[in-house]
Formats: structure tokens, sequence, C-alpha cells
């Protein structure tokens, strides 16, 4: 049967046993008389969903929806995923979060890809996002509906992070070691690029794992088992974790027990509980270090007559983008460069897939061609036709 409501039609119709109520979105008769025929196909080819009834999970915003979904996976799944959860439920909120779980359709998801995307971000982080979108559909009985017409956005499989330059490198940690409220991020950096470890690794580093006496550092929780390794420590991120543990010393902390990177709120250290994240204090430094090296290089440009604009955003260019797990990256490709062999490179840095061994072969090959065309001395004359060796007295 259909009906009026506020001028709005909409459907009352029982298929199999099962009753269906809902808007039919629409104040013409005759659409709503095709949309009911349509609302019945669908029912019979299993793809209509379930019926979205007051109190229903399926009548909920999405943002509330978001909120419980989340909140039902705490204990089901590891710590760093409940907090990725909640920070993809973050993004979604800002865009969908007030539509109804029963609205969202193909063209709602469509429209959100297309935003992300437009924001600048990577195919596999919005497809990431998209997957939260589909488990909250899929526990409202509403994922069948749109299956067929949603697909995830194409990943590249070729993406190996970004490296800087020498001199970009030590403008970014000048930079970070510019001002007290980056310092956690400035030394977690520093033991980055000089031992490879990755984001998760140094937050949940406890000062047990810690050996200044031997210079070395124990990972034993990583992305991968491969990752739980013995890293020898250098002069620069020795001097870091002495830095770190005057800070600790001086809170009142560094226990063995307690957390390199404690958490902190309200000014107060929780030494049994880890730091989350670098993100904010990352993503500054880095927009800084960005601003500072274009006014530099704009600044170089002027005088030299040549166009301040363009060289300023070459430069700041560099940055762009430049993530904490980049400084990995950049540890692993200067190791190649410096010819360090694949099985010491794996022992330092844990698991490397083959793609990504065969990736910094070819960096440490681009090294070695350039350091073999410093080698020539003018010894080949070329000729019209003829190519000859210079002839040398005995």
């Amino acid at each position: 049967m259909i009906y009026k409501r506020n001028k709005v039609y909409h459907v009352d119709v029982a298929v199999n046993g099962v009753r269906y109520r809902e808007s039919l979105e629409t104040t013409n008769w005759q659409e709503a008389q095709h949309k009911q025929k349509e609302l019945i196909s669908r029912i019979m080819e299993g793809k209509a969903g379930a019926p979205a009834g007051k109190g229903s999970f399926a009548s909920l915003p999405l943002e509330q929806a978001l909120a419980e979904l989340v909140k039902n996976r705490v204990g089901r799944v590891a710590e760093k995923t409940s907090q990725i959860d909640r920070e993809r439920s973050k993004v979604i909120v800002r865009h969908i979060g007030k539509t109804l779980v029963r609205k969202i359709d193909a063209g709602v998801v469509r429209v959100f890809q297309d935003k992300r995307k437009s924001e600048g971000v990577s195919s596999r982080t919005i497809n990431m996002e998209v997957t939260l979108i589909r488990q909250v559909l899929k526990r409202a009985k509403r994922w069948s509906v749109i299956a067929d017409d949603v697909s995830n956005l194409p990943e590249s499989r070729n993406v190996v992070g970004r490296v800087l330059t020498s001199e970009q490198k030590l403008h970014l940690f000048r930079t970070a070691a510019s001002k007290p409220e980056w310092d956690a991020a400035y030394c977690a950096a520093v033991i980055a690029v000089n031992t490879t470890c990755r984001k998760v690794e140094l937050l949940t580093l406890r000062w047990a794992d810690v050996d200044l006496f031997a210079r070395a550092l124990s990972i034993g929780r990583s992305k991968t088992e491969a990752g739980h390794r013995l890293i020898p420590l250098n002069d620069e991120a020795m001097a870091a974790f002495a830095s770190l543990r005057k800070r600790a010393a001086f809170v009142g902390g560094g226990a063995p027990e307690h957390f390199v990177f404690p958490a902190c709120e309200n000014s107060k250290f929780d030494f049994e509980r880890h730091q989350k994240t670098f993100r904010t204090a990352w993503r500054t430094l880095v927009k800084a270090a960005a601003k500072r090296s274009g006014n530099e290089a704009a600044k170089l440009a002027l005088a030299s007559g040549a166009e301040p604009e363009a060289a300023r955003l070459v430069a700041a260019k560099a940055y762009q983008r430049f993530r904490f797990h980049d400084l990995r990256h950049q540890s692993i490709t200067e190791m190649a460069e410096a010819g360090v062999p694949e099985a010491a490179m794996q022992s330092i840095a844990g698991h490397l897939s083959k793609k990504m061994l065969d990736h910094y072969s070819h960096v440490r090959m681009a090294a070695k061609r350039s350091a073999v065309e410093m080698l020539g001395g003018g010894l080949i004359v070329t000729e019209p036709g003829v190519q000859q060796i210079k002839s040398q007295p005995n």
C-alpha cells in the first residue's frame, strides 16, 4: 500500500512475511508507484536490505552508528585498530556524519570518495575509510543493496616512501629542534632516521628495551614478527635517547617498565601508557620546514635575478606530505647508497619485501653509477665516425 504523510508518499508492504515501511521520497504519485515496484523487485532479489524501522540501527545517523560500531569493537580488535577506527570515523563524520544509515547509497559513497580524492588523500586511505562505512552498512543489513555499485579506488602497488636530499634532511631536523614543543617528535625522528624504526615501534618502546651501555635497542613489538630485532645505536641515536632520559628523570619517570614516550594529558605524564602518535607535532614542524625552505629559496632567487615565487614553490614541495614513516625509507635508502649488503639492511630494518629490496638495489646501483661517472678523465676522444684512445707516453 502507498500512503501519504506530510505530502510525501510512503510504502507499507509485506514480502515473504517481512513488513517494509519506508519513505519513497517523492510527492509525485506516478513516481511513487514506480519506486514501489522497484522496491518490491529489489526485495525479491534480496537486494533491498532489512526494513529500517524506528529505533533500528539503519535509522541512526551515520555519526551515531559509527560511534556504536567502534565502541563494540573495543576489546575484540587490537588497541591500535581501535585507534585507527576512531581516526577514520572523524573523517567520515566530517563529510557525511549527519546522513541516516538507510539513506546511504552508492552515490553517497562515490561523492565521499571524490571529495577525499580532491583533498589529496591516497586511494589506499580512502578505501580503508570506505571499509568502515561498509561495516556499518553490513550491520544495518544494507550493504547488499549497494555492493554491486561501489568499487574501491585503484591503489598504486609501486609506491615507495619519499626521501630527502642531505641538505633538505638537515634543514628539516634543524627546524624540528627549534621549538621545545616539538622535542618528543624531534627525538623520535632522530631515532627513526638512525635506526629504521617504525612509528609503532617507537611509541611502544619501554626503557627496559634501551641499553645505553651496550648502545643497543631491542624491538619487541613491530608490524610483523620479522620486525623483532636488535639494533645498534650510533652517536645521534644515543644523544636522542640521552635527551629523552633527562626529560623522563625530570618529570619522575625512567623506570624500566615505563614507556620512553609516555602519554601526557593536561601537562601530567602517565608512564604506564604510551603516547598515541606524533602526528600533530610532526605535521606542524614539516610545514614549518617547508615554509622556511621556501622563503630561503625565494631570497636567493631574488638576489640572483630569478623568479622568487617559482623557487619558493619548488623548495617547499620537497616536504609536501613527508610522513614520519618516510624517515624509515630515508635511512634504508642511505644505507643502500652507501653499499650496505642486503642481509645487513634486513637485519637492521626487519622485514623488507622483495619489492622493497629490488627498489633499494636499484637505488644502490644508481648511486654507484653516479660515482663512476666522476672517474672519467677525458681518455676518449670522439671524432666523426672514429673513436681513439689518447696515446700516453711511457
